[in-house]
């Protein structure tokens, strides 16, 4: 997989893990347009990829990130409201950022985010979107849109009821509080807490090599069917999970998943496919 430049992040690639830092603690790691743009393009060359197995996401400084950049909305704290196309252009820009973080909920790989100090705004967007979340005892979530006067936007609303008891989201999001992470931990949006952000980074690396060690196409399968069960009724996704299977059920997979364990080794697996552009078939 080739590696963009990255200014906002830094992306490696070791035994299948990948791992995508936010790199500006200077700037607390704010999300402004340069941020959505390589975010986009980086989570499109691991989907194509059939290198990573699971991807780890951590920051750097003292927090995680404060959120959205103003600069994102044309350098100013305003958009057009004054006109219908105005309006309508503020649909398509929120569509667009919509779509980054749906890009990472639907990788085709795990995604597990290490979280220290604040996760503010888009950054809980963004975390709401990954996999497995772990955090440091100093980490914190707000939905910090409703203190400036918006409706959080690009998918807190939409994906934390389904992480979280209900009236516990509606508290959140309208008095814009702080939730510990011990306290999201017991709710439910954190799998574990950690007393260092060294610690919390090495769980997530550590849950990356496990997921690394299983058969590709059996976690894809099961990621699949995960999603597709949270948002539909059991019935559907029964029928749904005989396909997923019925599609990518492998003998030798099994067996060799079974002698592995066995022999006490790691096993040996094929990659995920390279998907291709258009262009290139």
């Amino acid at each position: 997989m080739n590696t963009p430049a990255l200014t906002c992040f830094e992306l490696s690639v070791n035994d299948h893990i990948a791992h995508l830092v936010l790199s500006r603690p200077e700037a607390m790691n704010t999300m402004g347009p340069v941020f959505w743009r390589e975010l986009d393009d980086t989570l499109a060359q691991l989907q194509q990829s059939g290198v990573a197995r699971a991807l780890v996401v951590s920051s750097t400084g003292k927090h995680f990130s404060a959120g959205m950049a103003l600069d994102v909305f044309g350098g100013a704290i305003s958009m057009d409201d004054g006109s219908p196309e105005g309006r309508a252009a503020i649909v398509d820009l929120l569509a667009g950022l919509q779509a980054t973080f749906t890009r990472l909920e639907t990788l085709r790989i795990p995604v597990i985010a290490a979280i220290q100090g604040g996760c503010i705004g888009g950054a809980v967007d963004l975390v709401t979107a990954a996999c497995i979340r772990y955090a440091t005892q100093d980490a914190f979530f707000c939905i910090q849109e409703i203190n400036v006067g918006m409706v959080a936007d690009v998918g807190t609303l939409q994906r934390l009821p389904k992480l979280m008891p209900l009236a516990v989201v509606k508290e959140l999001a309208y008095t814009g509080r702080r939730l510990p992470a011990v306290k999201a931990c017991q709710y439910g949006l954190v799998n574990e807490v950690f007393d260092t952000p060294e610690a919390c980074l090495a769980a997530a690396l550590q849950c990356a090599k496990e997921i690394a060690a299983k058969p590709p196409v059996a976690i894809w399968g099961t990621k699949q069917v995960i999603h597709y069960a949270r948002d539909h009724s059991v019935d559907d996704a029964l029928r749904q999970m005989g396909w997923v299977q019925g599609a990518i059920w492998s003998n030798a997979h099994v067996r060799e998943a079974v002698t592995a364990m066995k022999d006490k080794r790691e096993g040996h697996f094929p990659p995920l496919a390279d998907l291709k552009d258009f262009g290139d078939i």
